[in-house]
């Protein structure tokens, strides 16, 4: 994360461009813009060292809206070109905004090598379970039988769960969120922020138009208690109106207890976001609804050297061993020809 050279502390509405935004009305991405927004005020981060990143998608036009340096980039290659970006210039502060279609079909490998090299860098994945831009079509998240202009009949696809894709490449901060609980959406976005490597977060975002309501039950008022379950480290997994209600491990199984008579919090199972093997962060991940509360909050916050830092002083060492080191050199050195 950068400093802000600036000598007046920016408010969040210095960090919007001066487009207009356009996006459905109702769409939970204006949530997502204004979180965004209020945290990089909060930071002191400058708008010279900000870079946006976007593919293709809703999502994407994100880097418009945004008073910073960006790039609206090409399907599924945003990941890439954040590399890029920040492998020459290490020193900015660079977040990818993709969508889950545009992250995890075309992009998926990208995604996964950007993630497995630890790059400094915070991707935000906007799940909405749908083509939203290309109205309406099944994505790679969506349920297994979900009917679409795609699939009439109803999607045999099994759908990819990005935290447990993410997990699986083993990133350094991994968290979700959702697009209505701005509180929580604003700390989840400053904790990325302040992670030094790979940070990677899911935000349930809501499509109004195409795929309306598909995260109703973690967000209704008389559902989501029981649906979803927020995370804070070192504590019990505890959930419902309540909170008399549990998740313990039966085995390697989580299992739901009430919690009461012989069960009692430290039967629970307890989060732990910096345990270095990912385990533990995996099962988390693979609690869905209906069977269980969903995860909320952060999974997985623990530390590694960095691909660029690593890069930069793989650089370093070598000019340090050979003053005399030349392209020219590099170039005819070893086994050239005369091509005639």
């Amino acid at each position: 994360m950068c400093a802000d050279t600036a000598t007046v502390q920016l408010k969040a509405k210095d960090f919007g461009s001066d487009q207009d935004v356009r996006w459905c009305p109702g769409c939970g991405d204006y949530a997502i813009l204004s979180q965004v927004k209020k945290v990089l005020s909060t930071l002191g981060v400058s708008r010279e060292n900000t870079v946006f990143v976007s593919g293709i998608g809703c999502s994407s036009r994100f880097p418009y809206y945004m008073n910073t340096y960006g790039f609206h980039s090409i399907h599924g290659r945003a990941p890439a070109v954040a590399t890029g970006v920040k492998v020459a210039n290490p020193e900015l502060d660079v977040w990818v905004v993709t969508g889950d279609g545009d992250a995890l079909s075309i992009g998926g490998n990208h995604f996964l090598h950007a993630i497995r090299r630890n790059l400094n860098i915070n991707i935000l994945l906007f799940n909405n379970r749908i083509y939203g831009l290309t109205k309406g079509q099944y994505s790679p998240t969506s349920p297994f039988g979900k009917r679409t202009k795609s699939s009439p009949f109803g999607s045999v696809d099994y759908p990819l769960y990005p935290l447990s894709v993410a997990i699986g490449a083993e990133a350094t901060f991994v968290a979700r969120t959702i697009d209505v609980n701005v509180k929580h959406l604003a700390y989840v976005l400053e904790r990325a922020a302040r992670h030094k490597g790979i940070s990677f977060v899911e935000i349930y975002q809501n499509c109004n138009i195409f795929n309306d309501g598909s995260f109703l039950y973690a967000t209704g008022k008389d559902t989501k208690n029981d649906t979803t379950l927020y995370l804070e480290d070192n504590k019990p997994l505890v959930f419902g109106g309540d909170t008399k209600k549990g998740i313990r491990l039966n085995g390697m199984n989580p299992e739901i207890v009430e919690l009461g008579g012989d069960v009692t919090e430290d039967d629970l199972l307890f989060h732990d976001e910096k345990l270095a093997e990912p385990s533990l962060a995996y099962l988390l991940s693979r609690m869905h609804h209906p069977e269980f509360p969903e995860p909320m909050g952060v999974f997985r916050c623990v530390e590694r050297p960095t691909y660029e830092g690593m890069l930069v002083q793989q650089i370093d060492d070598a000019k340090k061993s050979d003053a005399d080191a030349s392209l020219e050199r590099l170039f005819n050195g070893g086994d050239t020809w005369d091509v005639k």
